[in-house]
């Protein structure tokens, strides 16, 4: 069975120094040589400490930012050569969910709207039908009717976490990237945000890309994990795998880092351990 989901040699460098003409004379390769597959209702964590290239991922894949090389491959289709109704298909077909929920809806934009919006754009659909499916929607993620016409800054961190997650769905994707979803939200929230997820992909058989620098949530949500340190994959295996037999030095120190309600003493931090490595 073909996966859903398959990147093989995803590259990205953005310009860091310019000459005086503003010719790029120097650039930092942020991904090199990325490579995975996501099969249909699996969830793929990708984990490493802030800089290693995780979320520039996510965002090739979708094409919000395109890459220098590399090939992406949905549904046996390239999405890299998609335009115009391919690209509006594939886009229909997978959605992003952001690291921060007050920056990802429109100040100005009622919840209605943010969560209509799309039903709009993608199917045209307007009026009694498309409030009949933001209320369905925004139900099923834990809001309440006689909420649609607030604003987002009338929301808790949490609330607005789950208004995007209902955005998201609204179009019924197979496939959504999770960048840092939870980062924000205090840990008690967190664990429903991720149990909604869980719920969700049993329900709708939905595969994840679950990004964070967090192993021990990724331990909680994902089938199998790729690890990336500076941009490149250091490993990859299944949760269990990579917390109960750690192959590289980075893996490791990722490990280590997660806290451990039984130690007496407080565990490395990765950022020491990293700069370890380089010795």
């Amino acid at each position: 069975m073909s996966p859903l989901l398959e990147v093989v040699g995803l590259r990205k460098s953005f310009p860091t120094a310019r000459n005086m003409f503003g010719r790029i004379t120097e650039r930092t390769v942020v991904t090199d040589d990325v490579s995975f597959t996501v099969s249909t209702g699996e969830t793929l964590g990708i984990v490493g400490e802030s800089g290693a290239g995780k979320s520039t991922i996510g965002r090739q894949i979708l094409r919000l930012i395109e890459p220098d090389s590399g090939s992406v491959r949905f549904d046996g289709k390239d999405v890299l050569e998609m335009k115009g109704r391919d690209l509006l298909a594939f886009r229909r077909r997978a959605q992003m969910i952001f690291q921060d929920p007050f920056s990802s809806l429109d100040p100005h934009m009622t919840i209605r709207n943010a969560v209509g919006e799309p039903l709009t754009i993608h199917f045209g659909i307007r009026g009694d039908e498309r409030d009949r499916r933001v209320v369905e929607m925004l139900e099923r993620v834990g809001m309440r009717e006689d909420q649609l016409d607030k604003y987002p800054r009338e929301f808790s961190g949490g609330q607005l976490q789950r208004i995007a997650i209902a955005r998201a769905l609204t179009l019924d994707p197979e496939f959504i990237v999770c960048d840092e979803p939870v980062a924000a939200l205090d840990v008690s929230i967190q664990a429903q945000v991720l149990n909604l997820l869980l719920d969700l992909q049993a329900e709708r058989g939905l595969s994840y890309i679950f990004i964070s620098h967090d192993l021990s949530l990724v331990r909680f949500l994902a089938h199998r994990v790729v690890v990336m340190y500076r941009g490149e994959v250091v490993e990859t295996g299944t949760a269990d795998e990579l917390f109960e037999n750690p192959q590289h030095a980075y893996t490791k120190a990722l490990v280590a880092a997660v806290p451990n309600p039984r130690a007496r003493r407080r565990p490395a931090t990765v950022r020491s351990t990293a700069v370890e490595l380089e010795a």
